[in-house]
């Protein structure tokens, strides 16, 4: 019965149809229109089980799958305060970056940072891309060691934070880049 109900729910979105248009059909006509315009009405009405059929009262299926909730963004920072913060941490960054690159001995160390994306590329190690993503109030971090995260400022700790396991995003930088290249960095 489970694969039925899921061949209903596939059929209904494939079709775009509601519940209800299926039962206009007679049972001599065909779905025109889509790939299994050789399905008759009967044959989809025989897919229901004894006890539901789809004309007997509206779906919830339909109503289930027009997407996810929206976002309240008023608890987030105001854009201004967003960049702000989110322009100081990429620059700060860049600079520590800069210092800790000429205190390694490297091969394919590089920096480089333009329309709000700083890469800081390790040679055969891996890169590290960080960007703004404006619209979630996030920065965006992606390693070679733990993959991406998404950082959301903290008030509380004046940090930014992995919300999945509350990381600090200077840590995890700390931390990977001393496994990664052998030699302590300080970036708070």
């Amino acid at each position: 019965m489970a694969s039925k109900l899921l061949l209903q729910r596939r059929l209904f979105r494939f079709l775009q149809l509601s519940p209800y248009s299926l039962c206009s059909f007679s049972s001599s006509s065909s779905i025109h229109g889509s790939p299994f315009h050789s399905v008759k009405a009967t044959e989809i009405s025989s897919l229901s089980t004894s006890s539901r059929n789809f004309c007997s009262e509206k779906s919830n299926l339909v109503d289930q799958f027009h997407g996810p909730a929206p976002i309240d963004y008023s608890s987030l920072l105001q854009e201004g305060d967003f960049h702000r913060l989110a322009e100081s941490t990429i620059h700060n960054l860049q600079e520590k970056f800069e210092d800790y690159g000429d205190s390694i001995d490297l091969d394919g160390f590089d920096i480089d940072y333009g329309n709000d994306v700083l890469t800081v590329k390790l040679g055969e190690l891996g890169t590290y891309v960080l960007n703004k993503q404006t619209p979630n109030r996030q920065l965006w971090l992606s390693s070679p060691l733990s993959g991406p995260s998404r950082f959301d400022w903290d008030q509380d700790t004046k940090a930014w934070i992995y919300r999945r396991n509350k990381a600090k995003l200077y840590k995890i930088l700390e931390d990977e880049l001393e496994q990664l290249c052998g030699k302590t960095i300080v970036l708070s």
